[in-house]
């Protein structure tokens, strides 16, 4: 297994609130809280293939054959990537659809961030593809917005994400971390879900919460704590 692919099989062992601990801890950004999940039920963690849409309007100039947006990005991902794209145009048209929707489980995609609207979510729902985004719409991207780039640097939420960044996506948030710094998020966020497990079994077995959740719970992301 390589490097990277490690790195994503121990994120799908966590989730946000302590990949978003472990962030806190080492002063680094970054968790994204108002993409809910729309579709699928279960928790997503991978690699970024980003997408950045712009106003049809301002789209740049192409050559050869016209591609659907979104489409080259699901041909470059698989099943340890996670599609995100970022919509921030104000316009109410559809970042991602159905046909893409169905495409992605085809190619076995982890799941789809989406910072704007997102149409057909019932199809989505129906191929059980975990879909996270702002708003949703019947209204199609057509003539509205268009495809600025694939694998190119993108804007979530305030949040900046480049193309291999690492995304953990559930019910809490969706959280990045840059590639340079999975390494120490990972150790940290580790540390940290191994120490509320612990809690909880202190609980389970009967420990006053006053005492489980005491000071060393409120130091525990301070520099050298578990």
């Amino acid at each position: 297994m390589n490097a990277s692919a490690d790195a994503v099989s121990r994120l799908r062992k966590l989730d946000a609130c302590a990949v978003s601990d472990a962030l806190d801890k080492l002063g680094l950004p970054s968790t994204v809280c108002h993409l809910p999940q729309r579709s699928g039920a279960r928790r997503i963690a991978g690699r970024a293939v980003t997408v950045k849409l712009v106003a049809a309007a301002d789209a740049p100039p192409t050559t050869g054959a016209p591609r659907h947006l979104g489409t080259t990005a699901v041909m470059q991902a698989g099943s340890d990537d996670i599609i995100v794209v970022e919509q921030r145009t104000g316009l109410d048209a559809g970042s991602w659809g159905g046909i893409l929707s169905l495409a992605a489980v085809q190619r076995g995609v982890a799941g789809v961030v989406a910072d704007g609207p997102v149409r057909d979510i019932d199809e989505a729902r129906d191929y059980d593809l975990p879909v996270f985004c702002r708003a949703l719409t019947a209204r199609t991207a057509r003539a509205r917005v268009a495809e600025a780039g694939t694998n190119v640097p993108i804007c979530v939420d305030g949040v900046d994400v480049h193309p291999g960044d690492y995304v953990i996506a559930d019910n809490s948030a969706v959280v990045f971390v840059t590639a340079s710094e999975i390494e120490r998020v990972l150790a940290a966020a580790e540390q940290i879900a191994a120490r509320e497990a612990a809690m909880a079994k202190a609980l389970l077995a009967g420990q006053p919460v006053t005492d489980v959740m005491g000071a060393n719970y409120e130091h525990m992301l301070h520099d050298g704590a578990a």
